[in-house]
């Protein structure tokens, strides 16, 4: 066995920690209450300071995952910079020159500071906000340093994937009992829908999406590719085989998640995964050299089965109805939107400050927008108008970046797993990011946290050095 696939005595009890991790971020409302997000936190940073100390000790070493991911580790280091510019106090002139609204702002308080000011109009939600992205930036580093092997890589994508089958059985159980309950307490809020032990069942639709790529990938790069016997007897034999398979159970937890995001009723959860699996499915076909006829029966049953069967016996006709009835006189967010804008249009180049959405929009809104608005229901327009075309732009390019390595990865890796990571990487970041045009799945930390690790799939599945082929003695493991 190749040596990168060994639990290494250094950093095994740092990996399992990271597993637990995974485990336990959507478990508290999606970590999205301040206790919850503050234990993420602390434990990311014991995690990544156990990891530096050993690094110090020469135990571990970078990866070359890690070392190919040079140019994206700049640039969240630059984001990282420009949140923590946006907190530090400056001469009043030049944040005069940079954000006037925000000088502006500054200027009616009686209590401001008269020459030094900040970017941020709120410092607090701004520091919370650069602790978080700390988290989740390690996060990605923790990913790259800490899954240097198939092995390791084989069990990362396992937990993530069973803890999705968990939040889908946890919250159609509850649905279809008619019990109502979420983390640990009844619910509150989208009572009738599938929320898991999230508060918004958008949001477990969120976090589903990138469970269900993550299986998807896996099962890509399970498709045994060294049967040419086309006889009836060896096809019979490989169904058999393939009933009592891992494939066969990984294949039913697929079919959980999906009903669950069914049962979910988001009208874009459902959209962003049947939409990303077609884009990720064609690129998958368009690019790799080594694109099987399993690989396609693959995709085609999941999209016929998925919404022929499972999406009628459970609901999926009440997600069409919602989006036959959806309309401009029915929404609020196309005005929510239309405010977003023009707060972004006066903090266009700084922003107001990460995390002060809360604080900003009242003054936008109109009354034709009831109710009190935490996030801007767009990923977007919210990031756009707390951090101006620099934050969003820095934002961006992580994002694209990623995911052209994870194309890259599909046309040029003859590894199995390899391809199915970036397959993975692909559908879930195309997923969310078609999400996040209606709603605000990278403001909850479990979502954010697990769409960090699908942007370090994409460079693990570019920068992991080639491996020999799985065969039958390297089952991939999804949580047996």
């Amino acid at each position: 066995m190749n040596r990168e696939d060994t639990f290494t005595p250094s950093d095994r009890w740092i990996f399992i920690g990271f597993l637990a991790l995974i485990a336990w971020v959507p478990l508290p409302l999606g970590s999205n209450r301040a206790w919850a997000w503050s234990l993420l936190e602390i434990w990311i940073y014991l995690l990544a300071a156990c990891w530096l100390l050993l690094f110090i000790f020469n135990k571990v070493r970078l990866t070359g995952a890690f070392i190919k991911a040079t140019p994206v580790l700049v640039l969240l280091a630059l984001w990282l910079l420009w949140v923590s510019l946006q907190i530090v106090p400056m001469p009043a002139g030049l944040v005069e020159y940079l954000s006037p609204r925000a000088h502006a702002i500054y200027a009616t308080s009686p209590d401001a500071p008269l020459s030094w000011l900040t970017l941020s109009v709120d410092v607090y939600a701004t520091s919370q906000g650069l602790l978080k992205s700390i988290a989740y930036v390690l996060v990605f580093c923790l990913a790259l340093l800490l899954l240097h092997g198939h092995r390791r890589i084989q069990f990362c994508a396992g937990v993530l994937i069973m803890s999705g089958v968990f939040q889908a059985a946890y919250g159609s159980l509850m649905t279809l009992s008619g019990m109502e309950y979420g983390f640990l307490i009844e619910k509150t809020t989208s009572i009738g829908h599938a929320s898991g032990t999230f508060t918004n069942r958008n949001h477990l639709a969120g976090y589903l999406e990138m469970s269900l790529a993550t299986g998807i990938g896996i099962m890509i790069a399970s498709l045994d590719r060294t049967h040419t016997n086309n006889s009836l007897r060896q096809v019979v034999i490989r169904w058999l085989k393939l009933l009592i398979s891992r494939k066969m159970r990984l294949r039913l937890y697929l079919a959980i998640m999906v009903i669950a995001l069914v049962l979910t009723h988001s009208r874009m959860g459902s959209t962003a995964f049947f939409a990303s699996l077609l884009v990720a499915g064609s690129i998958g076909l368009l690019l790799s050299r080594h694109a099987t006829r399993g690989m396609v029966i693959l995709i085609a049953s999941l999209i016929l089965i998925d919404i022929l069967i499972v999406g009628t016996w459970f609901g999926i006709e009440q997600v069409a109805e919602r989006l036959e009835k959806t309309s401009f006189a029915t929404e609020s967010r196309d005005e929510v939107y239309e405010y977003v804008i023009h707060q972004f249009n006066d903090y266009t180049l700084t922003g107001s400050g990460l995390g002060t959405f809360y604080a900003v929009f009242p003054n936008y809104r109109q009354n034709d927008v009831a109710g009190f608005y935490t996030h801007a229901h767009n990923d977007y327009l919210e990031f756009a108008a707390e951090t101006g075309i620099i934050g969003i732009g820095l934002l961006g390019l992580v994002v694209v970046t990623s995911l052209i390595m994870a194309v890259l990865a599909q046309h040029r890796r003859r590894d199995p797993l390899m391809r199915g990571l970036s397959f993975a990487a692909i559908m879930g970041i195309t997923s969310i990011l078609i999400h996040s045009m209606v709603d605000f799945n990278l403001q909850i930390p479990a979502n954010a946290f697990t769409f960090m690790l699908l942007l370090a799939f994409a460079w693990l599945a570019i920068g992991m050095k080639n491996h020999h082929r799985l065969g039958h003695n390297h089952h991939l493991r999804t949580g047996d």
